[in-house]
């Protein structure tokens, strides 16, 4: 665009303005009172004119002939900066300013205002616009219709960025609605008090998560709606609607966010392993564990830095979901990929338990194949974790001998 525009500036002053013969700048005597001076380019389509100078010709002869120009001296030059702005100093009194685009020759001239004045002791405005109606109507047809054109891409392009900066905004709302839904629980022991009953807590809980989900599920419908090709859209509305356990809705806006991340120019993993993770929870939140094995997976093959992540996940929602045998499952997988992570060994054990049967000659606990493994690597893992305790009784119920460092009493943390 600045090249066009600086080629109509070029031609323009060939066509409609005359050269005026200029003396060379000459520094005025000390005693001459001063005025500052400052302005703003503005090009023909309302855009910041930058690169360029403003000059402050001053007449010092008055033209000697019909069709002759008055001989001026230029007492001062200013440089169009990065934002389309110049500003400087000169002498008191009365003014040609000329603006000339970057690279223009200075017997020609861009643009031009007559009989400035410029007042000691004061900072004088002189912009230069030229959108204004009385240039653009000097333009030559075909560069008019340049003009409205650019203009009119101009106009788009400023409502498109309009748009984003507004997406911007809610995308960083949503972020810490996120943040807050998942320290619900925290939050609602604190707005209770601890001596609040664990229903009322989780009442709160919910009320709170609710709240999140559902601010997140407006604006990401609304955004969807201003910018269908923006993946990441899509995918924070499938997040809201599974936390509303809109399962079914979730599933649409999750493929959708896969859809058109894949047809971007430029696929994201980390949206497409969020995405395909979001369709894995909804698949084990609603029974479907082929399907939701399928979509873990395929999280974990788009966007393999965050496979430790989807597939811990993967074994948390199933025990959320009291499916032991899929659990079991997703651990084992998740221990490939993250072999040190003590919760997934807890994860499996946890699963593994469920199938215990009870010795009736000794009245212990028969623990399941892998099970008390499962147990004794989380202990070597997390001997004082948050489930230690848990860990260390089942495992002495079953006549395991212990080898950890777990003692009662301790400080509990993961």
């Amino acid at each position: 665009m600045k090249r066009t525009i600086s080629l109509w500036l070029g031609v323009l002053a060939l066509a409609l303005m005359p050269a005026l013969a200029q003396e060379k700048p000459a520094a005025p005597p000390a005693s001459v009172p001063m005025g500052k001076v400052h302005g703003h380019i503005t090009n023909p389509t309302g855009a910041p004119q930058t690169g360029g100078s403003v000059s402050f010709l001053q007449t010092t002869r008055a033209a000697s002939g019909p069709g002759l120009s008055p001989e001026q001296a230029d007492r001062g030059t200013f440089t169009v900066d990065g934002n389309g702005d110049y500003r400087g100093e000169v002498p008191a009194g009365t003014y040609t300013v000329i603006y000339r685009s970057e690279g223009m020759a200075k017997d020609k001239q861009a643009d031009r205002f007559d009989n400035v004045t410029i007042t000691a002791g004061q900072d004088t405005l002189q912009d230069i616009d030229m959108s204004r109606q009385e240039y653009v109507d000097k333009l030559p047809e075909e560069e008019k219709k340049q003009l409205e054109e650019l203009r009119q891409k101009n106009a788009a392009a400023l409502k498109a960025n309009e748009v984003i900066k507004n997406l911007n905004a809610d995308l960083h709302t949503v972020t810490q609605d996120v943040k807050d839904a998942d320290a619900a629980r925290a939050a609602a022991v604190q707005q209770l008090g601890a001596s609040a009953s664990k229903a009322d807590i989780e009442a709160k809980e919910t009320e709170i998560k609710t709240a999140k989900y559902t601010e997140i599920e407006t604006l990401m419908t609304k955004d969807t709606a201003a910018k269908p090709d923006a993946s990441i859209l899509w995918a924070q509305l499938g997040l809201a609607q599974t936390g509303l356990k809109k399962y079914d809705a979730a599933e649409v806006s999750y493929k959708k966010a896969i859809e058109v991340d894949a047809a971007s120019k430029k696929p994201n993993p980390a949206i497409q392993g969020m995405a395909n993770a979001g369709l894995g929870e909804v698949y084990a939140r609603t029974g479907k564990v082929a399907e939701a094995n399928a979509a873990y997976d395929a999280a974990a093959k788009a966007n393999p830095t965050g496979a430790p992540s989807y597939l811990k996940n993967e074994a948390v929602i199933f025990f959320q979901a009291n499916n032991a045998d899929a659990q079991v499952a997703a651990a084992d997988e998740a221990i490939k990929v993250a072999p040190n992570d003590a919760l997934l060994y807890y994860l499996k054990g946890q699963g593994l338990v469920s199938k215990a049967t009870i010795d009736p000659k000794t009245q212990r606990i028969v623990l399941p194949e892998g099970c008390a493994e499962a147990y004794q690597k989380y202990l070597e893992l997390a001997p004082t974790g948050q489930f230690a305790g848990e860990v260390q009784g089942i495992l002495q119920q079953a006549g395991q001998k212990v080898s950890s460092s777990y003692k009662a009493g301790k400080p509990s943390k993961k």
